[in-house]
């Protein structure tokens, strides 16, 4: 099985993949499922039973704005950040929806958005759709699973992944290190062979230069808006002041780390407004990569479209790692699972751009997953915010420095990046519920809200 460089990164909204972008994606999936079997004109009624986490803290992370747009046949890649906010306080407001965008029926986000704290068996982020005619008779029913990353999987389903043969198939650390050296080349050519047998090669190249360029839209979308981020914690914006400090004085030392902290501020306040942003490889964790890569853009000599394009491909190898072995979400393993994974990808990536080998390349990798294992899911509020804002700038600068200590080094360690990752998914089994984005432990459950 093998994940995609495009579903490791892919463009949606804010604030959360699994609470937003995964929910919005099922929804549509079970109104494309109407539609298909010519069930769409007997459905008078939906009813949607969000469980878990997104029971949890859902009504912070937008999830029930983001089930009724997927309800209207709205994609996270597509739909317009403004307009989706506007549709849905137009539905919350009026009571009615569009099903699939061709059918009005009646919907009443108050009562037909039920919201549970029960797990389900699969997976923490368990959704159920139900559609009903005009005598409340079942028309169908729909489970479906956000797993992370805005993968979605529906009932019986087992892998977000592809099942087409790739040269070069890979599932541990060790594994994608051995074929670079037999293959006498790099990570990035590694995964690029595989994403052209995936169907991808035609669009290769420009799509992951299309995917830089919403990062870099995003921070500049971040730098340029101010005031008080919404849902109630009065968390004002902080990116743009900082931008402004530091342009008027550059004879700072650690002036290239402190522009790393700002645009990972800038992507994650985007990313918390609702903003358009990159899942990498979720949104909690958005700012981390696009963070690196303006370090790599705007401060290492040599930077260029090639470098960006081997950065993302060489960070989708450890995402893949991740995602097969262990885990992205931070209702199944804790934020270790989202920043960590992030951290760990960022610091491979800019390792291999800047001249590693594909052992020091593993190696970043390992020292950025290894000093995350144990980080909690704690957001205050159930919103992303606190801690997850300034949680992706101190994960930023940490990739930096993971990716030179192993260029320091000549790739030999006692950690493997194989060893980290196990354990990140032995930490998240052995973490207790409420450390895993249910907003009932931690900061969430400390901090006072005023």
């Amino acid at each position: 099985m093998t994940v995609s460089v495009f579903d490791l990164f892919s463009i949606g909204i804010g604030p959360s993949s699994s609470h937003t972008v995964g929910p919005m994606r099922a929804a549509r999936r079970f109104v494309e499922g109407l539609s298909a079997d010519g069930r769409l004109g007997a459905a008078t009624g939906v009813r949607v039973e969000l469980y878990g986490s997104l029971g949890a803290t859902g009504a912070g992370h937008g999830t029930p704005g983001a089930v009724v747009l997927g309800l209207e046949g709205f994609a996270p890649e597509t739909v317009d950040p403004g307009l989706a906010r506007n549709r849905v306080e137009e539905i919350r407001s009026g009571g009615r929806l569009s099903l699939a965008g061709e059918r009005t029926i009646d919907f009443d986000m108050a009562t037909d958005i039920v919201l549970s704290l029960r797990a389900m068996d699969f997976h923490s982020n368990g959704m159920v759709f139900s559609a009903v005619d005009g005598a409340g008779a079942p028309v169908a029913r729909g489970v479906y699973y956000s797993v992370g990353g805005g993968f979605v999987l529906a009932e019986g389903e087992t892998a977000a992944s592809s099942d087409v043969a790739v040269p070069h198939p890979f599932r541990s650390g060790a594994e994608l290190v051995a074929l670079a050296q037999e293959n006498r080349c790099r990570i990035a050519d590694i995964v690029a062979r595989n994403e052209i047998a995936l169907g991808h090669g035609d669009r290769l190249r420009d799509g992951l230069l299309q995917i830089w360029a919403t990062m870099r839209e995003c921070v500049h979308n971040g730098l340029g808006a101010t005031g008080v981020l919404p849902g109630g914690l009065r968390v004002r914006r902080r990116a743009p002041g900082l931008a402004r400090a530091l342009e008027s004085d550059p004879t700072d030392p650690l002036y290239a780390m402190d522009w790393v902290t700002v645009f990972a501020l800038a992507v994650n306040e985007e990313n918390a407004a609702g903003g358009r942003v990159v899942t990498a490889p979720t949104n909690g964790a958005a700012g981390i990569i696009p963070a690196v890569l303006h370090y790599y853009w705007r401060f290492v000599p040599g930077a260029s479209d090639d470098g960006v394009v081997d950065f993302l491909l060489t960070a989708a190898a450890i995402g893949q790692l991740f995602k097969t072995n262990a885990s992205i979400s931070g209702a199944e393993v804790g934020c270790q699972g989202e920043v960590g994974s992030a951290c760990s990808m960022a610091a491979a990536g800019l390792a291999a751009v800047s001249g590693g080998t594909p052992a020091q390349v593993e190696n970043a990798a390992e020292i950025g997953i290894e000093h995350n294992l144990g980080l909690t899911c704690d957001p205050v509020g159930g919103l992303v915010q606190i801690p997850c804002i300034e949680r992706n700038a101190v994960a930023s600068v940490k990739a930096i420095t993971a990716a030179r200590m192993a260029l320091r080094g000549d790739g030999t360690h006692h950690v493997s990046l194989d060893t980290a990752i196990k354990t990140m998914r032995d930490t998240g089994a052995d973490m207790a519920e409420k450390y895993k984005e249910t907003s009932l432990g931690g900061l969430a459950l400390n901090v006072v809200e005023c």
